[in-house]
């Protein structure tokens, strides 16, 4: 898959979704310089895009862009088309240590990583290579890979980093200009957390990614690829730790819902204080709840490294 499909496919649904939630029927597409910035691509993604909506039949051609009928399911790319090779591998990983419970020491190969990922075993290599630098996974002295634990001095000082950054992500917020993309992303990521507060208890398990676009978004605010990379290990080491404890699992998600909803509306509200200070009570309970499934962990006789 090249580049430019990749963008042109993420520009899309991002259109729809904005087409979905901001548009009526019978109303005009905004602007194309508008949905550049909407949709997080250049004219010709949009461009592209606006006449992928014409040949089904959303608008009835490129040069009448009056909206004829709401975006179904079946509009949109499916998020596997949106991946690059690496972040297909990354998210593998991530849904194996999440979904399957391996544990710290568990084994695993660039093969099998590469056939679920649908990547070939050069990728995967590069992405485990660059990926291992962070203590995460450990290269065998005779082939294939291991799991890592972690010990509580590496649990503290990766939370002290993690603070240093979503406080500052917070404190972005209140300088953005009215009319931001921010805003639209944020009323989005309201609803969801309001869906899924609703269905907590029998939807759990669907928190982890949610919890990810939350923190991906406030990474972003910052506009900086290293505190993007950082929060890539930043979300991989606490959700792994945080398979340890299974018995508070959908207490701890539940409650982490809220929390996440205090300091959307507070910044909805723009409220800054508020959202630090909620932000702040958040990361506490995090920090808080990684160093007791640390503790789980070594109360279970498992190594630490």
């Amino acid at each position: 898959m090249s580049k430019p499909a990749t963008v042109f496919k993420r520009s899309t649904n991002l259109l729809l979704q904005f087409l979905a939630e901001n548009v009526a029927v019978g109303e005009m597409l905004p602007t194309e310089q508008f949905l550049t910035t909407i949709c997080q691509g250049s004219r010709t993604a949009i461009r592209s895009a606006i006449a992928y909506l014409s040949t089904r039949r959303l608008i009835a051609s490129p040069a009448d862009r009056r909206l004829l009928r709401k975006p179904i399911p079946g509009d949109y790319f499916d998020i596997s088309e949106l991946q690059s090779g690496a972040e297909r591998i990354q998210q593998v990983l991530m849904e194996r240590v999440y979904q399957r419970d391996m544990p710290p020491g568990a084994e695993f190969s660039e093969a099998e990583l590469a056939r679920e990922a649908g990547a070939s075993t050069v990728s995967v290599r590069e992405f485990l290579i660059g990926f291992s630098r962070f203590g995460l996974i450990e290269k065998k002295p005779r082939g294939g890979w291991r799991l890592c634990a972690f010990d509580r001095s590496f649990a503290t000082e990766l939370a002290d980093m993690r603070r240093m950054f979503e406080m500052a992500a917070v404190e972005q917020f209140a300088h953005l200009p009215h009319g931001d993309p921010a805003y639209a992303e944020l009323a989005r990521l309201i609803k969801q957390h309001e869906k899924l507060a609703a269905r907590i208890d029998t939807r759990h398990n669907a928190f982890p990614a949610l919890d990810r676009e939350f923190h991906t978004f406030l990474i972003g605010l910052l506009n900086n690829r290293f505190a993007q990379g950082f929060y890539d290990i930043v979300s991989f080491v606490f959700h792994y730790h945080y398979q340890w404890d299974k018995g508070e699992e959908k207490g701890r998600n539940k409650y982490a819902v809220q929390e996440h909803l205090a300091i959307l509306h507070a910044l909805a509200e723009h409220d800054i204080p508020k959202a630090l200070e909620c932000m702040r009570s958040h990361l506490d309970s995090s920090r808080s709840t990684m160093l007791s499934s640390i503790g789980t962990r070594e109360k279970l006789g498992q190594p630490a490294a």
